[in-house]
């Protein structure tokens, strides 16, 4: 399915090629992803669990994020909110306006299911951009403070790795019920 086109860029589903594609192109950029990470998503997504989008840039896929209809865990949890997950746009295509509209999407998608959106960042510097453009786009922290692998960390706990699991939550209302 298509849900935006312009003369330059589309935003569709993730196909099964787009797993290549994105796994090769992000070693290149010396971060080793597992195509089998891209492929339980596609599996989610044919089991009615997301939607994968794709933004492909002059036929070329771009970057991709996920609307999982329901958060697994965090905050969030039994909740019935959408969730955005893992948002990425290829270096040689940021700046461009792609991971705007390709955010647009996701919350549009959201928008279909309920009145709020919610995401989980990185607290490493390596989100700083992310962190950034989710707070221009009118994310606010949940409130509910630091998560590491699924679980709420409590005050004066050492937490030894910073690393991708480490999230701070954050949630946008879309519309007014």
């Amino acid at each position: 399915m298509v849900y935006y086109q312009d003369e330059k860029l589309t935003i569709r589903n993730m196909e099964d090629a787009d797993a290549q594609v994105f796994t090769e192109e992000f070693t290149a950029q010396g971060w080793h992803p597992e195509i089998d990470g891209y492929i339980a998503r596609l599996k989610d997504q044919s089991d009615g669990r997301c939607i994968a989008l794709t933004a492909v840039y002059e036929g070329c896929p771009a970057g991709y994020v996920y609307v999982y209809l329901s958060a697994d865990d965090g905050p969030f949890r039994e909740m019935n909110r959408p969730i955005i997950v893992d948002f990425n746009v290829l270096k040689k295509y940021q700046r461009m306006g792609i991971g705007s509209r390709l955010m647009d999407v996701a919350e549009q998608v959201a928008g279909q299911y309920a009145d709020t959106v919610c995401l989980g960042v990185g607290l490493c510097d390596s989100y700083g951009a992310a962190q950034r453009m989710y707070v221009k786009r009118g994310y606010i922290p949940d409130g509910s403070g630091v998560w590491y692998q699924g679980r709420q960390c409590v005050q004066y706990e050492t937490v030894c790795t910073v690393d991708d699991d480490l999230l701070l939550f954050f949630s946008k209302k879309l519309r007014s019920q």
